[in-house]
């Protein structure tokens, strides 16, 4: 389930869901631990590539993730926590760049919520600049995240 939003000060926003197959505390864990993100940053990939992550989880902590084909196309996001009711809820401020060194500046909200034997994943996204980067996030970015934590979740079980 995607949906676009705009809030009262004009922000471009998004919300994306995706139920997927386990608990609140996997799905947490597994959107949350640096050691499961590298497995399912590249699970679906072919051919693997480069997949370097720190977090440090905890209010004020951060998480870095670079990843990419090669060293000349990586991308780097740096999460800071402002949030975290494990396995409730996660609020970030993301800062993001791109291998031609755009970068964007979002808030985030994840929410965990039991649904039907599993968890219903939902991600709200404010700050987009334009229109079109926003609907790519919902289109390309969160789809394969949702597609990729699946696919961990479904081969740990």
């Amino acid at each position: 389930m995607t949906e676009i939003t705009s809030d009262s000060a004009d922000t471009l926003g998004l919300r994306v869901s995706r139920r997927l197959p386990a608990s609140p505390e996997a799905v947490f864990d597994a959107y949350t631990d640096a050691e499961k993100q590298r497995i399912w940053f590249s699970i679906l990939d072919a051919e693997p590539g480069i997949v370097e992550i720190e977090v440090d989880l905890r209010v004020g902590g951060r998480q870095t993730a670079v990843w990419g084909s090669d060293r000349d196309s990586l991308f780097r996001e740096t999460q800071t926590f402002l949030e975290i009711d494990r396995p409730h809820r996660l609020v970030t401020e993301s800062v993001g760049s791109s291998p031609d060194g755009q970068t964007l500046t979002t808030r985030i909200v994840v929410t965990f919520e039991p649904a039907d034997g599993g968890t219903l994943m939902t991600v709200v996204q404010t700050g987009f600049p334009t229109p079109d980067l926003r609907d790519f996030f919902a289109a390309e970015p969160w789809v394969g995240a949702f597609d990729r934590i699946q696919a961990y979740l479904e081969r740990a079980a």
